[in-house]
């Protein structure tokens, strides 16, 4: 079960993100589970509707979770989301590294400085 922390300088809809994302990749949310509904989820939690509703709209839009109407919403079935997002970050970050033709040395430089930051 996901704990938001009112006290944590966290926006409360970055820690149920957050932790929906720690759950699929620990495996603890599998593929094609189903999770609760948007007002089902804010009363367990104790938080607004649109809390839980902008976490669900920034998984969605990530490809973590998907909306089938309502039919409800799934974890995907993509077998590693967040690696996926990072593929399609790193392909926009290579494109954008051609286009101001940045040696690839260089970028990777880049890069890693700012994973490090």
């Amino acid at each position: 079960m996901i704990d938001i922390d009112p006290a944590s300088a966290i926006p409360p809809f970055e820690q149920l993100r957050a932790g929906i994302v720690a759950a699929v990749s620990t495996g603890d949310l599998a593929a094609g589970h189903r999770l609760p509904t948007v007002r089902r989820l804010a009363e367990d939690l104790g938080v607004a509707p649109g809390t839980v509703a902008r976490a669900y709209r920034e998984l969605e839009a990530s490809g973590i979770i998907e909306t089938r109407g309502r039919n409800g919403t799934y974890v995907s079935f993509s077998d590693d989301p967040a690696r996926e997002q990072a593929q399609r970050a790193a392909a926009v970050f290579a494109d954008q590294m051609r286009t101001l033709r940045i040696d690839p040395a260089d970028a990777l430089a880049l890069a890693t400085a700012a994973l490090k930051a």
